[in-house]
């Protein structure tokens, strides 16, 4: 197998939280173990509530045809994409551990990093 793939998440923007799923269900679809760990802002790609389907970003990419948030979720896990909440993060965003979408784990960067080991992180 090859170098797992870390996607660090800190943005709660519906463009970066988008393409982290597309390329975390890319890389995977290819093989590649992958990790998406959200912090700050990215938590809210884990909130159950998913508040970024709501964003008219999200209406206009699916219209084109684009796989959009949701499926791209139900990709990650069907995929066995690991999904972290950065606890920290989470403080920061004042959201709890049980807004957050079934099957996320929350942790620190330590445990993102032990994850990863020697693989490539991407920032988003």
């Amino acid at each position: 197998m090859s170098n797992p793939l870390g996607i660090l998440l800190i943005s709660g923007g519906h463009e970066r939280a988008h393409y982290a799923l597309v390329l975390a269900t890319g890389a995977a679809a290819v093989g590649r173990e992958v990790v998406i760990f959200a912090t700050n802002a990215g938590c809210r790609l884990f909130d159950a509530a998913r508040p970024l389907e709501a964003d008219p970003r999200e209406a206009a990419v699916t219209a084109q045809g684009v796989a959009g948030i949701s499926i791209l979720l139900a990709a990650a896990e069907e995929l066995g994409i690991r999904r972290i909440a950065c606890e920290a993060g989470l403080r920061s965003e004042g959201m709890e551990a049980g807004a957050l979408q079934q099957g996320v784990e929350v942790a620190g960067v330590v445990s993102f990093l032990a994850a990863i080991g020697t693989g490539q992180v991407i920032s988003l």
